[in-house]
């Protein structure tokens, strides 16, 4: 018999705490103030909005860890809506989030990074793209010979990428001479505060990635729901700090013009341009362990569905190295789907599809907590989300606001993501009945 090898449990509450973090503060901290300032016109309102965003965001993670303790398993929000609202609604939302999601957050990061760094380096913008392919595969390369790799990235990364931010934070709150509260971003355009929030969500998205790692987990039920909501906060407070910072020290139409280059701009402002480049360099960090995070998290959706033989070519896909124990199949799947999409798309679009695919899942996710209260009353001793029912709620409206905002302001990128979703149905159809016929071939 063929012995069965299994993903290794060695995550701790740092690492996971890290992943958290690691995995949200990115590039949504330094590429998105100018947007949600250009689609605010005002700054107060641009901090309304990241105020938003943070509330719906801590909403969300507070509602996901008492599911996750319910639900410890590897896959996350594959695996809370599989258990919870039966296979179908699991493999479509696995399906979106392998197919849509996950691939354009690595794609959205990678051309990121590779912008900051060809700009950084002087070279050629069109030079992004490769920059980002190269780093996108050395890091599918370097999480495949281990989770403590990946790990040990995260953990160094998360350390490295928070330098920047508190010095930002902390010195540009203190020196700047910049009216902060009713500054107009110089902006002609109808504004839209849905557009603003969805923009804050893609800084603030990544706090889930955490729970498709429980299944590596030494302690999911404990670990899990307290390194969601400790990484969450330590989020909201970096994002509030430095944005406040940045428009101490730069006039928010400054910001808006700069665009992603208002961080490295302030950054100068503050330390001059020797000390401006060390923090792009910290900025650059901030991205890359956050790429980091995503590329170590994001294989486990479509390994946990091809281990349940949800995808075609499921034995490859849930291939796991003998040696290193880590999901090779389906981090190359993701890889390859990434750097397809980093060829065609923008990262500011990339991103905006990623979110808007993804939310109505999370709408479902937070509304399984009512179900699983109803349905397990035997699990006082776990962890429950505080201020129930009011904290679900705020979470549930958050996603159908941010589904709506983007059916109104991006219904060409919506309705791509719904044609991708229902062109998942065939192929669970299929792998259904190949499991009927595979069930009554063993039963005759």
């Amino acid at each position: 018999m063929e012995k069965q090898i299994n993903l290794k449990k060695n995550l701790g509450f740092f690492v996971s705490t890290s992943i958290v973090i690691g995995t949200v503060i990115g590039s949504g901290i330094f590429m998105k103030p100018g947007i949600v300032l250009d689609s605010t016109g005002n700054s107060t309102m641009a901090i309304l909005a990241w105020i938003i965003g943070g509330i719906i965001t801590l909403a969300s993670g507070l509602t996901i860890a008492e599911v996750s303790v319910k639900i410890p398993k590897t896959g996350g929000l594959y695996a809370y809506l599989e258990e919870v609202y039966g296979r179908l609604w699991g493999f479509l939302c696995g399906w979106v989030q392998t197919i849509i999601y996950g691939p354009a957050v690595i794609g959205a990061l990678g051309l990121y990074f590779g912008s900051l760094l060809a700009g950084f380096f002087g070279l050629a913008e069109s030079s992004k793209i490769i920059i980002g392919i190269i780093t996108v595969v050395f890091l599918g390369i370097l999480n495949i010979l281990g989770t403590q790799f990946g790990g040990f990235i995260q953990g160094l990364s998360t350390i490295g990428k928070l330098i920047p931010i508190v010095l930002i934070a902390l010195l540009g709150i203190w020196q700047g001479d910049s009216p902060v509260l009713n500054m107009e971003s110089g902006i002609s355009h109808e504004i839209s505060m849905g557009a603003a929030v969805l923009a804050t969500l893609w800084a603030y998205d990544g706090w889930m990635n955490v729970g498709y790692m429980a299944g590596e987990m030494k302690n999911p039920s404990k670990t899990l729901p307290r390194s969601i909501i400790s990484g969450i906060m330590v989020v909201i407070i970096a994002y509030l700090s430095v944005n406040i910072a940045m428009l101490h020290v730069l006039p928010a139409a400054q910001i808006v013009e700069l665009g992603p280059n208002a961080a490295e701009a302030a950054a100068t402002k503050l330390f001059g341009d020797i000390s401006g480049k060390l923090l792009t360099i910290g900025i650059l960090i901030s991205i890359f362990g956050c790429l980091n995070g995503k590329v170590l998290t994001f294989p486990r959706i479509p390994f946990a569905m091809a281990e349940d033989r949800l995808l075609p070519g499921s034995r490859s896909i849930s291939w796991i190295h003998p040696k290193f124990k880590t999901p090779v199949g389906a981090t190359i799947l993701q890889m390859f789907i990434a750097i397809l999409m980093m060829t065609l798309g923008n990262p500011d679009r990339l991103s905006d599809i990623a979110i808007s695919s993804v939310f109505t899942f999370y709408g479902l996710a937070f509304y399984a907590v009512f179900l699983l209260r109803k349905n397990n009353k035997d699990n006082n001793h776990l962890y429950k989300v505080p201020f129930y029912p009011i904290t679900p709620i705020i979470a549930i409206l958050g996603a159908i606001y941010i589904v709506g905002s983007a059916l109104l302001n991006s219904p060409l990128d919506a309705l791509i993501s719904l044609c991708i979703t229902l062109l998942g149905l065939p192929i669970y159809w299929k792998a259904k009945s190949k499991a009927q016929a595979k069930t009554i071939a063993k039963a005759s």
